[in-house]
């Protein structure tokens, strides 16, 4: 191995020093695991894209928050792609107003390899993406992906002495998995929540498959959204983690009672 190997093998720790000493706050990990594909065009996509500045901009106006809640977008529609979230650290004091009018029109945010230390960015660092709708559902890949970029998370905060809060995942989907292999990821996800390794909601959007959402876990049923009360649900999961991000990890915390979804009674027996 030359020296310049050895340089760039050597530079991401560096960078995570750096990154965790100006900011030792304990995290809390949160995959954002969203559907774009194809069925998601037009109303619910436009209403997906405001509900994730409606999340940035609630949790950047709690200074504790901001710094201990990471973040990282994970999409599925067509493929498997890890968005680039990362933007300017925000400066100042000024509250945030969300305007969803002030949305402005751009180009589909950037993909970015699946790896850990660029996937996640604290919330006073987070740029909601802009996401468009086409392509299947792989779902069950996104979360197979999801699962091993959340265990890479915690090594790095391990490997840096820093504590962490169990990891949430969050998913909303508007159909069910088109691919193979979404069997063995609901199997694994439930395989984490009993070692308590991650915190999973499942979140159906209009003719979402809640039969087959509910698969993916043994504690939490699915919730369908009422509607496309997308701002309502970014709200309820803004002020959660702020609740979390306000605790000590491994403690319970009371979480804000749910409003913008239900429990779907139409399956099972």
């Amino acid at each position: 191995m030359n020296i310049n190997e050895e340089e760039s093998l050597m530079e991401p720790n560096l960078l995570e020093q750096a990154e965790f000493a100006d900011n030792p706050e304990p995290r809390c990990p949160v995959v954002l695991l969203l559907d774009t594909s194809g069925s998601m065009q037009g109303e619910p996509v436009k209403e997906l894209n405001e509900g994730l500045r409606a999340f940035s901009d609630a949790l950047k106006n709690d200074r504790l928050a901001s710094l201990r809640v990471e973040a990282a977008v994970i999409t599925f529609g067509g493929k498997v792609r890890a968005m680039d979230v990362r933007g300017e650290p925000r400066q100042g004091s000024e509250m945030i107003t969300f305007n969803p009018r002030a949305l402005a029109p751009r180009t589909m945010t950037k993909e970015i390899p699946f790896d850990a230390r660029q996937a996640f960015v604290t919330v006073d660092q987070f740029q909601p993406p802009f996401l468009q709708a086409h392509g299947d559902t792989p779902m069950g890949e996104a979360i197979q992906r999801s699962l091993a970029l959340l265990q890479e998370r915690k090594e790095i905060y391990k490997q840096n002495g820093l504590d962490y809060f169990r990891p949430w995942m969050f998913v909303i989907t508007d159909g069910k998995p088109t691919d193979l292999n979404w069997e063995a990821a609901a199997e694994r996800v439930k395989q984490e929540e009993n070692r308590r390794g991650v915190i999973f909601y499942g979140v159906g959007v209009e003719k979402a498959d809640m039969q087959v959402l509910s698969r993916f876990s043994n504690i939490r049923q699915p919730l369908r959204l009422k509607g496309l009360a997308f701002g309502d649900l970014f709200m309820w999961l803004s002020k959660s983690l702020s609740v979390i991000a306000h605790s000590r990890p491994g403690e319970q915390a009371p979480l804000p009672p749910v409003g913008w979804g239900e429990v779907d009674t139409s399956h099972g027996s």
